[in-house]
Order: structure tokens, then C-alpha cells, then sequence
């Protein structure tokens, strides 16, 4: 139950930071952080929560994670479960208290999508479904290679969540314009379920490319390192 307390605060933290920052500072008059801040604070989330709940849990924060850990022979398939609904718990309580926050300033409507993730006509860029598709698979498979990659026994145990939190303020800061960046099926769900229509109907996406991406991520790096038995 620790280990599961823990996702759940860690989920939080990371839609709490990262879709706060896109939603209450992205665009704040003459002080906004843009992309790169909002890319930079998805990073950190989980670079700070690794360090305060990694000995915990893992810090997985993202069922593709847990998945692709599972799958490249990290985790055991009797926890992937529970893992994943607390985590997606966690997203929807951190979407939550986001909602509370962000709807007390004058104007604010829940149809600004409350950093929810899309594609077409609600892709920032109007990507295509494929395109977003492509995205999150690539996205996703080169984040697991990295976790599982810094997270190796041969590796420096100390720069792994640094080197994690980095991957991820990468990805945002490619695929933000594509999706809003998902790789995260949890971190979809939260805003999702509040947004509702389009949010929901569109989420399918955010939960097959990263799971699909994470599972085969975790294949490939189970036989590129063999040690890992």
C-alpha cells in the first residue's frame, strides 16, 4: 500500500506541475514560460519525485512505465495492476485540484482543454491522428529505453533521475506542438475526465501508442541487454 501511496502522490505532483505550468503560466502576459518552461517543468516533476519517492515505488508515475518495466523484466506482472490505477487515480485528483485552482480567475472555461492531449483539430499544431500516433509511440519507446538504461544495475544509480527527468523535458519539448505530449496514459486521463467530450473521445490514442511504444521498449532493451537477468 506504500508503494501505491506513493504513485498516486507522484502522479499527482507530475499533472499538477506540468499541465499547471501549461495552464496557469504557458502564456501569462509578458512573463509566460512558453514551451520550453512547460517542457522544463514536466522534467522536473519527475526529477523531483524520483529522488522523494524512488525509494518507495520506483517513481514510475505512468503506466506505460510500468508496463515497459514489466516487459523488459523489472517489475513483477502482480503489481502492474495496481500500480496503474493508482496512478490514474493520482492523474485525476492532480487534474482536480488544477480545475480548482485555474477556475478562479475570471473567464476560465473548461474549453481550453485544461492541457488535455488531442490531435487534428485539437492537436496544437493540427497534427494528424497518425502523426500523433507516431509521436507517442516514438516518444514513448525512447523514454523507456532511457529509464531502463539509467536505471541498469551497471549504472550510475545516482544520475538516474536527472537523466529521466531530462528525457522527459525532451520529448515535451518535440512533441508539444504535435500532441501536447501524453506519454503518459495517467497523465491524459486526469485532464480527460474533466474536459470530457472531445478529451475522452480522443483518448484511446494516449493509452494504445504509449503502452504499444513502453512494451516493445522494454523487448528491445531486454535483449540489447542481456545482463539484465
Amino acid at each position: 500500500m506504500k508503494k501505491l501511496v506513493a504513485e498516486f502522490i507522484g502522479t499527482f505532483w507530475l499533472v499538477l506541475g506540468g499541465c499547471g505550468s501549461a495552464v496557469l503560466s504557458a502564456a501569462f502576459p509578458e512573463v509566460g514560460i512558453g514551451l520550453l518552461g512547460v517542457s522544463l517543468a514536466f522534467g522536473l516533476t519527475v526529477v523531483t519525485m524520483a529522488y522523494a519517492i524512488g525509494h518507495i515505488s520506483g517513481c514510475h508515475l505512468n503506466p506505460a512505465v510500468t508496463v515497459g518495466l514489466w516487459s523488459g523484466g523489472r517489475f513483477p506482472a502482480s503489481e502492474v495492476i495496481p500500480y496503474i490505477v493508482f496512478q490514474v487515480l493520482g492523474a485525476i485528483a492532480g487534474a482536480f485540484v488544477l480545475y480548482i485552482i485555474a477556475s478562479g480567475q475570471a473567464g476560465f472555461s473548461l474549453e481550453g482543454g485544461l492541457a488535455s492531449n488531442g490531435y487534428g483539430d485539437h492537436s496544437p499544431g493540427n497534427y494528424s491522428m497518425m502523426s500523433g500516433f507516431i509521436s507517442e509511440f516514438v516518444m514513448t519507446f525512447m523514454f523507456l529505453i532511457v529509464i531502463l538504461g539509467a536505471t541498469h544495475k551497471l549504472a550510475s544509480p545516482a544520475m538516474a533521475g536527472l537523466a529521466i527527468g531530462l528525457a522527459l523535458t525532451l520529448i515535451h519539448l518535440i512533441s508539444i506542438p504535435v500532441t501536447n505530449t501524453s506519454v503518459n496514459p495517467a497523465r491524459s486521463t486526469g485532464p480527460a475526465v474533466l474536459v470530457g467530450d472531445w478529451a475522452m473521445a480522443q483518448l484511446w490514442l494516449f493509452w494504445l501508442a504509449p503502452l504499444l511504444g513502453a512494451l516493445i521498449a522494454g523487448l528491445v532493451y531486454r535483449w540489447l541487454s542481456p545482463d539484465d537477468e
